[in-house]
């Protein structure tokens, strides 16, 4: 009779793979971007026009008061072929008064300039992208045209006999070209925007190279799209930290056939998972619902939050066992140093209950304060457990617990975990 064992297979390399010479994230991005892209509104619909026009409606309508401060230019600004001395020219029907007059523009506002390039041989969209033109890239979106910020994308990838790299190899190219600019001039380099969709576990390595890195495929203007983005962070979501975010996409809140609660959903997400915030939709249309949503100052004030750096993780899934991916059904409770929250995950109203030290950041024997970030609402005191009633389909609590001192006397059970409860006397109450 023959018998199997399992198999583990195990490998290491001993060879360094293109660190960059110095670390790109210095000095630039603490905390999580937060601005407006192009791409989800416009695609390559885009103008000079364009964006002027929602770099002063982020004025107009308080986004920038906010802490919106990134106006990001996405791809098919540029000509299709960079010109005789090799740089990329910026399309001139499009952008007619040139990108450093649109820097000068979006900066006399008060906010930053973001631009698009990719790693590989062309865009996304087949306009030229800067592989092997890194250093002059890097010197032409920052020095001749004034950008603050790149996002680049990971297409058109150049065969292996070339790069004789993987992903981590090719980001590097243009990190090093940032921080060696940086070095020689002085300037603050450019915030590097890793968009290569989560490959090769990006969350490990992403903050060697860049501030922020794309977690997943592109989103889209649905709760699916949502939902299933949601499922796939809570699994790295601990990867963020001050200098280095886990980037979930661009935001669809104003967009598609997202309702309130949903889009409320999403914005909680990213915003206490540490995510980027950068709106994608046409400020010229959003909804008061939308710039409602978008500036929920209490919501923003955790994503922003320059003491507590790490954003929210799962402590227990819901609908699903622990550490089971839903794509449909994320895990619905969740804690950070600076909250805990529910989603319910549900097409129905659900009533939803935790017990407060399954939170790892709640203290045994206290009371809390509990205050409604979306009702802006106090909810009175919490002992040992929280119930959320009537939480809608789709729909978020998030709520600040805030020390209220101990717990009232005689409380029983006298552990609120009572796994190996025991008094002084050895008698065990488990």
């Amino acid at each position: 009779m023959s018998t199997s064992a399992p198999v583990f297979v195990l490998a290491l390399t001993l060879s360094q793979v293109a660190f960059i010479r110095a670390h790109a994230s210095e000095g630039v991005a603490k905390l999580p971007v937060m601005g407006f892209n192009t791409w989800n509104a416009y695609q390559c619909n885009i103008s000079e026009d364009i964006v002027v026009k929602n770099a002063n409606l982020m004025v107009s309508l308080g986004l920038a008061d906010a802490g919106y401060n990134y106006v990001n230019i996405d791809d098919c600004y540029a000509a299709k072929y960079r010109n005789s001395a090799g740089d990329i020219v910026a399309n001139q029907t499009k952008f007619p008064s040139g990108m450093k007059a649109l820097t000068d523009s979006i900066h006399a506002l008060g906010l930053n300039a973001g631009i698009y390039s990719d790693a590989g041989w062309f865009t996304c969209q087949l306009y030229p992208g800067s592989y092997q033109n890194e250093e002059r890239d890097a010197r032409l979106f920052r020095d001749d045209w004034g950008f603050d910020y790149l996002k680049y994308d990971n297409c058109a990838v150049p065969f292996d006999n070339i790069t004789r790299q993987n992903i981590m190899g090719r980001y590097a190219r243009m990190a090093n070209a940032i921080s060696d600019l940086s070095q020689s001039t002085g300037k603050p380099p450019l915030i590097l925007s890793l968009c290569e969709w989560g490959r090769e576990q990006v969350w490990l390595w992403g903050k060697r190279y860049g501030q922020s890195w794309r977690t997943t495929d592109d989103i889209s203007p649905s709760w699916l799209s949502v939902a299933s983005i949601i499922n796939q962070n809570s699994f790295y979501s601990w990867a963020s930290d001050f200098y280095g975010h886990n980037d979930m996409d661009m935001l669809e809140i104003g967009n598609g056939n997202l309702t309130y609660e949903e889009s409320k959903t999403h914005f909680t997400a990213w915003a206490l998972m540490k995510s980027p915030l950068l709106i994608g939709t046409d400020l010229e249309v959003a909804s008061n619902q939308t710039i409602e949503i978008l500036t929920n100052r209490e919501i923003i004030a955790i994503n922003q939050d320059p003491v507590v750096g790490t954003g929210v993780t799962p402590f227990r899934w819901g609908i699903n066992p622990d550490y089971i991916s839903n794509g449909t059904h994320p895990a619905q409770y969740w804690s950070g140093e600076s909250q805990n929250g529910t989603i319910n995950t549900l097409d129905e109203p659900a009533t939803m209950f935790f017990n407060l030290t399954e939170s790892p950041w709640i203290r045994a024997g206290r009371q809390y304060f509990v205050k409604d970030l979306w009702a802006h609402s106090n909810n009175g005191i919490a002992v040992r457990n929280f119930t959320a009633h009537n939480v809608p389909p789709h729909g978020v609590v998030a709520l600040l617990l805030q020390d209220a001192g101990d717990e009232p006397e005689g409380l029983w059970p006298p552990c609120a975990v009572t796994e190996w409860c025991i008094s002084q006397g050895g008698v065990r109450i488990d």
